[in-house]
Order: structure tokens, then sequence, then C-alpha cells
């Protein structure tokens, strides 16, 4: 017990001089009680996170809020979604939903991506021009580092020094890259136009964010 409440008093460490932890030891039964002047209360309920960190209870609890005086177990909560498991990949400058834009090849940040997403490295779209894929202006793109992609994928594609994300159709004698609106027309590239497109990967997952 009294290493109880020398740990109790150890959090209290930093309250004013008015702050007092008492014990009263009855059996097995230990009441600590606060003497507390008035305008020094609301730091002591503001900061009982610390006394039930000490005491390995429910914050809740301590206040009389509740009855459940031990935190429940994350396992045990059935709506309880548990974090999945990252890693890292790069986010390259921006991408064009649209008309394209410059691509800037520099690492803008290091994202963690769940581990269930395959990626090599991410792009921000700009543009409404793939609202039909449910991908809109501002969405992180993940890509997956491949120089083909079947048809009808989405892809990101370089366009000599700037990149755009489309469905991409493959022919004999064309490559199409489709915008998912019905605003815009798709790209077409024929003959020596050809050579200057590249696939730069496949879009494998997206991230909105709402506004």
């Amino acid at each position: 017990m009294k290493e109880l409440v020398e740990l109790i008093a150890k959090s209290l460490v930093d309250y004013p001089d008015e702050v007092v932890v008492k014990e009263t030891i009855d059996g097995d039964t230990i009441t600590i009680e606060l003497n507390v002047a008035g305008d020094d209360m609301g730091k002591v309920i503001g900061k009982q996170g610390r006394i039930a960190k000490a005491l390995r209870v429910n914050p809740a609890w301590l206040l009389g809020e509740t009855d459940q005086m031990q935190l429940p177990d994350p396992a045990t909560i059935d709506n309880l979604i548990p974090l999945p498991k990252t890693y890292q990949i790069p986010l390259l400058g921006d991408i064009a939903c649209g008309s394209p834009i410059l691509a800037e090849e520099n690492v803008e940040a290091i994202l963690e991506v769940p581990v269930h997403i395959k990626a090599d490295f991410a792009l921000r779209c700009h543009g409404d021009s793939m609202t039909g894929a449910h991908i809109h202006d501002g969405d992180i793109v993940y890509i997956r580092q491949q120089p083909d992609v079947d048809n009808g994928s989405i892809a990101a594609v370089c366009i000599e020094n700037s990149a755009t994300l489309k469905r991409v159709y493959k022919y004999p004698d064309k490559l199409v890259l489709s915008p998912d609106n019905p605003q815009y027309e798709p790209f077409v590239y024929t003959g020596e136009e050809l050579s200057q497109v590249r696939i730069l990967g496949k879009a494998v997952g997206f991230t909105s964010l709402l506004d």
C-alpha cells in the first residue's frame, strides 16, 4: 500500500502546495484523499489521466462517471478495427488529372502505406478527369512501377516531361489515354508520337481526403 501511495504522490508532484495526498488503510482498502483549494480543483480534474495511469485504472472511473474501473481490452471491442501494418513509399511531385503538368521527380514526402497496397511510389492528382473512377482533385494515388499495363487499367503515364493519370487502351496502330469523365476527350497517339509516351506504372489504390 505504501508503494501505491508514493506512486500517486509522485504523479502529483507538480501540483500546488495546497494539494496533499493522504492515506487511510482499512484492511485491504486504501482511501486517497485530495485536499484541494477551490481554485485548484480544475487542475486536479484536468490531470486525472496521470493519476489513472499511476493506478492503471479508467480515468472516467476516478471521476465517478462510470462503474468500469479498468479500461476495456481493445481486442474485446467488436467495432474497433486495429490499424494495419504499414511501410514507407515516396510521394513524387504532382500528377495531372486533366491537362498534363510538368512531372517533378522530387520526393515531396514519405508516406505510410498499408501493407496490403503493393506500391512503389505515390503521386498527387490534380483536376477532375478521373472522377468516374472516384479519383478526385488532391487525392493521393499509389503506383506500382511497371513498364506496361493491361487494356483498361488506370496508369501513370509520362508524356515527354509531363505525367498524367488515365486509362490505357492499346491498339495495333495507336495508344489511347482515356479520362474517366465524359467532359474530357481522350489523348490519342500514333506513329512517331508513340515514342513520346512511357508508362510509369499501374495505379493500385488511392486515398481521398475529406474537406
